[in-house]
């Protein structure tokens, strides 16, 4: 039995890592947290059929967990763990599809989501931006960032000139992030690609694979640049690890994340449409005290903070809106 059900799609390991440290924050708040995973599905073709197979997978996992835990309270973790849902829940979530899933990519997400959002007792979006699409009139939301602190000590010198994650290659733009470090780097310098393996076109590029998680942060403390252009992006969560963990974020501005407004007030020179530009920029012209300016604007993603958005609004709204003690 528990008091909260948390229902995790763990779809990602940033997923699995963010589901476990939200239910670590309701515990320290003072309930007991049960976590429903989601049994991964085998690969399909599309867009619709993934998020099918996903959010079947997540209903499952509702409906074995209910009659155990009995609890007075459900977060759906994902629009996708909410839209076959067996019973009502609160719905966390960094992108809804009505932004991300256009056209025949979400032919039936976006009708489904809407009676969904209708029926939730409480939204806890990671973010403003993330309501984006969102009914005009919907539940009450209360922003619950995914926390981001630093992964360790600095490192003694930052001997990687730039870094990336392409764990999905089109979706984080990779082509385009290549092409930009072809045209800017210099003898010496050199790109590690982090998600991927194999070998990849250019010079001074590397792929170093799919690490673990504290091998990747590491190597980020280490790197002058992480270097991004995605093409769609929810969260940006590796952007706001990168700037947690001291290194200067260069990325094109026309897909919206959280972590574009952060690093644009640190150094505006870093983000926009010349990428070649601004990778010059950050290595030949970096502003002194980079991380110094970044350290206040991350202040809500911190362990401390989140834990007092959960523990002073989230619980409070969330029991409120159960049906009543088991």
């Amino acid at each position: 039995m528990a008091d909260v059900l948390l229902v995790s799609l763990g779809s990602t390991p940033g997923l699995r890592t963010s589901d476990a440290e939200l239910a670590a924050s309701l515990e320290r708040a003072g309930v007991s947290v049960a976590i429903a995973s989601a049994a991964a599905p085998r690969p399909v073709r599309t867009f619709a059929l993934t998020d099918l197979a996903w959010a079947l997978a997540a209903r499952a996992a509702t409906a074995r967990a209910l009659p155990h835990a009995r609890p007075r309270a459900v977060i759906y973790s994902t629009i996708t763990a909410a839209l076959l849902a067996p019973a009502p829940g609160a719905i966390r979530f960094d992108a809804l599809a009505a932004r991300n899933r256009t056209g025949r990519h979400g032919v039936w997400q976006r009708p489904r989501e809407r009676a969904v959002l209708a029926r939730a007792p409480l939204l806890l979006p990671v973010s403003e931006q993330a309501l984006a699409g969102a009914p005009r009139t919907h539940p009450p939301a209360i922003v619950v960032p995914i926390r981001v602190e630093a992964s360790g000590p600095p490192a003694p010198s930052r001997d990687i000139a730039a870094i990336t994650y392409a764990a999905d290659p089109h979706k984080k733009g990779l082509d385009r992030v290549l092409a930009a470090w072809s045209a800017a780097r210099r003898d010496g310098e050199e790109l590690l690609v982090a998600g991927l393996g194999g070998r990849l076109a250019g010079d001074g590029v590397r792929a170093v694979g799919a690490l673990d998680r504290d091998a990747y942060r590491a190597l980020v403390r280490r790197a002058r640049i992480y270097l991004a252009a995605p093409r769609r992006e929810e969260h940006g969560i590796a952007q706001l690890e990168a700037l947690a963990d001291g290194a200067m974020l260069v990325s094109a501005a026309d897909v919206p994340y959280a972590a574009l407004a952060l690093a644009r007030a640190a150094d505006a020179r870093l983000i926009g449409a010349d990428l070649p530009g601004q990778i010059r920029t950050a290595l030949d012209d970096a502003l002194p005290g980079y991380a110094r300016a970044v350290a206040p604007l991350l202040e809500p993603f911190s362990g401390p903070s989140v834990d007092r958005v959960v523990a002073e609004r989230v619980l409070p709204a969330l029991l409120a809106s159960a049906p009543g003690e088991r």
